[in-house]
């Protein structure tokens, strides 16, 4: 089975690089640094899952989610933010926003969303 895509998407480069060496040994992680970069990673290759700041250099994370969703993108959506009080929560359902996580990380927590995001679903059993 294919690796599961995600694109991971902020202006600070240390960020991509952890979130490369975090993620990289069981998924193909893509960085961008601003939203019009990630728009042309997903139209090259869609991915599973989307990582974005919510401060980016050309808008913010939740407007590339909403584009994203326009398109037609069905995968993970996720924020990250240093910032959380900027954050609009109630958007965050209505763009299917799985998880929010604000900056300092904690990359172990991060770790653990990320699998369960990406893990197959399993068939639920009904009870005979």
């Amino acid at each position: 089975m294919a690796a599961k895509k995600i694109v991971v998407v902020d202006d600070d480069k240390n960020i991509r690089k952890t979130f490369d060496l975090l993620l990289g040994k069981k998924y193909r992680v893509y960085s961008a640094k601003d939203s019009k970069e990630a728009l042309t990673r997903f139209r090259n290759s869609p991915a599973d899952l989307v990582i974005a700041d919510y401060k980016l250099p050309d808008g913010n994370g939740l407007d590339l989610i909403k584009k994203l969703r326009a398109t037609g993108f069905e995968g993970g959506a996720m924020l990250i933010s240093a910032h959380p009080d900027l954050v609009p929560v109630e958007d965050m359902s209505r763009f299917a926003i799985s998880h929010f996580f604000v900056k300092p990380l904690d990359l172990a927590l991060l770790n653990v969303s990320i699998d369960r995001v990406l893990q197959p679903k399993e068939p639920v059993e009904s009870a005979a």
